[in-house]
């Protein structure tokens, strides 16, 4: 039997130095530029694909360790850069894994490389769920798919809100209602391949934080897509919707399977920022000098950073503990998905709030990057599941009961 250890691998280390290099020397210089300018930073997405940081193969090598932690730890270290330029270099992946969880293996092989393009041509690619009445209840999604059986085609309908990369995507992956009486379990998700016609999106939305970033709304209108672009397969859909009608059990919904691949490596992107906080601030507390001394040396602001540790490293062993059991198959027989992504936003909130107070009012300012940090980490008690419906997941898990 090996012998127990939370030591990291040297492939892991590695990693998490290359990643961390590459945070360092490109993304965060490039920080606020991309954050006040507020657009796409595709220079970077295309250095980031130069040296192989941006793309499929990337993400099947983190995905390969049997582990769990390559994703994580890539993740951290780049939104330890920054986090508006770190979504819009992983934003893609939430399509990926849409793909990856509902796909076909001949699904994969068309669809995925088009979500990164080429090095030359990067592209992204867009999860498109969230709806203006459907944002924690997707059982609530409107957007309708009707099967034309003459032309072996999709007719897509409806509106999506804040989709990342949405409109701008090569490709995007939309979940819609294929049996409204089934509910939730009669959903499906579809492939929106680039320049399909009834497809379209506004512009980009303003943002309090994530600002390089691109989010949007899509709206679809009699947007027609091949009989092929049913992530799974009629065949499938047909015999899932079978046994929903019979009343048997079967796997968890498109979009609910998506978010599930993803809800550690969501925490470890807050994790990145609230640690990027946290160094900020006890550097600058160690060479703030008030009263005639560094202001570290107060009990309160040494507490303070202490207790800043403290938590980004209990959130980031739960974040490892779910990559780990989510990648070899274990149950979160307690929520530990959504702990981990719950406890590490609540984390990234706290901790970024902290380090602005402890600069005062240079904290405030935006000459300080945790100016940037604080904005940026509101969104993970917000996106891929609010804190409330983390806590509903987690109550539900550990006590049986349908907690409402």
């Amino acid at each position: 039997m090996s012998e127990f250890s939370l030591d990291l691998n040297e492939e892991q280390r590695d990693l998490r130095d290359w990643v961390h290099g590459f945070a360092k020397e490109v993304v965060r210089p490039a920080a606020a530029e991309w954050d006040a300018r507020e657009e796409t930073p595709w220079p970077v997405i295309q250095e980031a694909a130069k040296i192989g940081l941006y793309g499929f193969e990337f993400l099947a090598n983190c995905w390969s360790d049997p582990t769990g932690l390559s994703l994580p730890i890539a993740n951290e270290e780049l939104f330890w850069g920054d986090a508006g330029i770190g979504l819009a270099l992983f934003g893609t992946s939430l399509a990926v894994a849409s793909i990856y969880g509902s796909g076909t293996p001949e699904q994969m092989f068309e669809w995925v490389p088009l979500c990164f393009g080429t090095v030359d041509e990067p592209a992204v690619g867009a999860f498109c769920n969230t709806e203006p009445e459907a944002g924690s209840d997707v059982g609530a999604i409107r957007t309708r798919a009707v099967y034309d059986e003459a032309t072996d085609e999709w007719v897509l309908n409806g509106q999506k809100s804040y989709a990342t990369n949405g409109g701008i995507a090569a490709i995007h992956v939309v979940t819609a209602v294929v049996d409204p009486e089934l509910g939730s379990r009669g959903h499906a998700a579809f492939v929106v391949p680039p320049g399909t016609a009834g497809f379209s999106s506004p512009g980009k939305l303003k943002k309090l934080g994530l600002r390089a970033s691109h989010t949007a709304d899509v709206f679809l209108d009699d947007v027609r897509v091949p009989g092929r672009c049913l992530l799974g397969g009629r065949e499938a859909l047909l015999e899932r919707l079978d046994r929903a009608r019979s009343g048997q059990r079967s796997a968890r919904q498109a979009a609910m399977r998506t978010f599930e691949l993803s809800r550690p490596t969501v925490g470890a992107q807050a994790i990145g920022v609230a640690r990027a906080a946290y160094e900020y601030a006890l550097d600058y507390a160690r060479g703030r000098v008030q009263f005639g001394r560094p202001i570290v040396e107060n009990q309160a602001v040494a507490f303070a950073l202490a207790d800043m540790k403290m938590e980004i490293d209990a959130a980031r062993l739960l974040v490892w503990r779910a990559a780990w059991m989510g990648r070899n198959n274990r149950t979160f027989d307690a929520g530990e998905g959504s702990m981990s992504k719950l406890k590490a936003g609540e984390v990234a909130v706290a901790v970024t709030e902290k380090a602005v107070q402890l600069l005062g009012g240079a904290g405030y300012l935006r000459e300080h990057p945790v100016e940037r940090w604080y904005r940026d980490a509101k969104i993970y008690t917000i996106f891929e599941g609010t804190s409330e419906i983390q806590r509903l997941v987690i109550s539900r898990a550990i006590s049986g009961v349908q907690i409402r």
